[in-house]
């Protein structure tokens, strides 16, 4: 199922599809090479697939070009979370990345301003990410436009053979 956006979107960020599943991968392995990680990018064309068009969508994502109907140059890939304080739903950022030689041209913050859009039209409370600490010129780009870090809290992790032992 593909969302739509808001009406004032940008016009060089469109929802993902289907076809949209071999660049948004290739995507993902640049910004695992950025970070550092290149050997945790293990997700596959039909993994993708179903977590973005399955019959029950896990997540989605919105892609960026430079000039309406161009190739593929970023990605924004989300999900929603639920705040209880709240009472209502928020967007998760898992990732958002534009390549490199394509960054300075406003398709970062396109992505990101889309996804406050969405999160304003649809009555969420928040949009949330983490981001490494190493990488101060995404922390100076999202200071920017007015995000904040949240020092207070930790991000903890449960994966690999301890989730495995514990989940048994």
């Amino acid at each position: 199922m593909v969302q739509s956006l808001p009406p004032q979107a940008d016009p060089r960020i469109r929802p993902a599809t289907h076809d949209d599943i071999p660049a948004i991968l290739g995507l993902i392995r640049e910004l695992a090479i950025y970070e550092k990680a290149e050997h945790e990018a293990q997700a596959t064309p039909a993994q993708l697939d179903t977590a973005l068009f399955g019959d029950r969508p896990t997540v989605y994502a919105i892609v960026a070009a430079e000039t309406p109907g161009g190739p593929v140059v970023g990605f924004a890939l989300y999900f929603l979370n639920f705040s209880t304080w709240l009472g209502v739903n928020g967007i998760y950022l898992e990732d958002l990345y534009v390549q490199e030689d394509r960054r300075g041209t406003g398709l970062g913050k396109a992505l990101l301003q889309t996804l406050a859009q969405i999160a304003v039209t649809r009555g969420y409370g928040r949009v949330e990410w983490s981001v490494l600490t190493w990488n101060t010129p995404s922390i100076g780009f999202y200071e920017s436009i007015g995000a904040r870090a949240q020092d207070e809290w930790q991000t903890m992790r449960l994966t690999g053979a301890a989730l495995a032992d514990f989940g048994r």
